[in-house]
């Protein structure tokens, strides 16, 4: 092992007070985030994209090996083209790829083929999983835990785009093998995610929906 392979861990704990308290305070804050798919056009300044992108390369993965790439954007024409290739998609599965039990559970969303937000929400992030990463020299190096890696890496993004005072959708066209061609990505990396990003529109409603409470949720053993 290489004498610079670790160094010290910078830990500054809180009391137990301080911790209840910051718990508590972000738990307020994440439990008003909802996926919103009516959004205004209004702009986002792009720092506050970089930041939350930041956060989200901060998270975990298998073996370090940082399984993800995220492709942002802003640009018109391309959300346009995302938006009509995604809604050729979306018919498809709405007419006869959904099975009933499917689309019975979809129904108290009321989500449809029809996906403005991927237009309307100034940002779009595209996140991607990489089945391999290339070193320097051009060697291949498989990745480890991709889907739960990058799973978590998204987790750490909408809670940062949420901190930030923005809202957020998970939209997931399935296939999204569409994305790769737009966005020119290479085949060693599969579409994950699509994220719009944005102000909700003033007239934005949400399904009423409820949480499952703590108990159901988790089970203690002391």
């Amino acid at each position: 092992m290489h004498e610079d392979a670790f160094k010290p861990l910078r830990f500054d704990p809180y009391s137990d007070e301080e911790m209840r308290q910051r718990a508590m305070e972000y738990f307020e804050k994440m439990r008003t985030r909802r996926s919103v798919r009516e959004f205004s056009t209004r702009d986002v300044p792009r720092e506050v994209i970089e930041n939350c992108l930041r956060t989200a390369g901060s998270a975990p993965s298998g073996a370090n090996m940082q399984p993800w790439h995220f492709v942002v954007i802003s640009n018109r024409e391309l959300k346009r083209k995302i938006r009509e290739a995604a809604e050729e998609e979306e018919r498809a599965f709405y007419d006869h790829r959904a099975g009933d039990e499917w689309l019975e559970a979809l129904a108290p969303l009321g989500t449809d083929a029809q996906k403005p937000f991927l237009e309307d929400a100034p940002w779009l992030i595209v996140v991607f999983l990489k089945k391999f990463t290339f070193d320097e020299q051009g060697k291949k190096h498989k990745n480890y835990y991709t889907a739960e890696s990058v799973g978590i890496a998204c987790g750490f993004l909408l809670g940062a785009l949420h901190w930030a005072g923005l809202a957020t959708l998970t939209h997931t066209p399935s296939p999204m093998k569409f994305l790769n061609e737009v966005l020119e990505r290479p085949k060693t990396e599969r579409a994950y995610m699509i994220i719009p990003v944005g102000y909700p529109s003033r007239d934005a409603q949400v399904p009423v929906i409820t949480k499952e409470r703590l108990g159901d949720i988790a089970t203690f053993k002391t």
